[in-house]
């Protein structure tokens, strides 16, 4: 009986041994991961900002394109100064509406 409580313990002892090791791999592997992940975060965030810019560039481009007489964008600064003419009419009202 002893010598059969051994033996389960000695089993036990490595099976402790062998999920400790394996613990302590996953552990490493989970902070390579999060340091990989925070890595990619950045460039994402990084890669998304610089899109913005981009699509702000293109914008101030068609609209210069437009005011220089390009027919291509000439809708687009149509709408745009209806875009702004809106915004205006709505001040406006909010302005009488509030009693000013």
């Amino acid at each position: 009986m002893l010598s059969e409580l051994e033996s389960n313990f000695t089993a036990l002892e490595k099976q402790i041994i062998k999920l400790s090791r394996e613990h302590r791999r996953l552990a490493e592997s989970y902070e390579d991961l999060l340091a990989e992940h925070t890595e990619l975060k950045h460039k994402y965030e990084d890669t998304y900002r610089q899109n913005q810019e981009l699509l702000e560039e293109q914008k101030k481009i068609k609209i210069m394109s437009s005011i220089a007489g390009n027919p291509e964008h000439n809708r687009l600064m149509k709408n745009h100064i209806n875009r702004l003419v809106k915004e205006i009419d709505a001040c406006i009202a909010q302005l009488h509406n509030s009693g000013l």
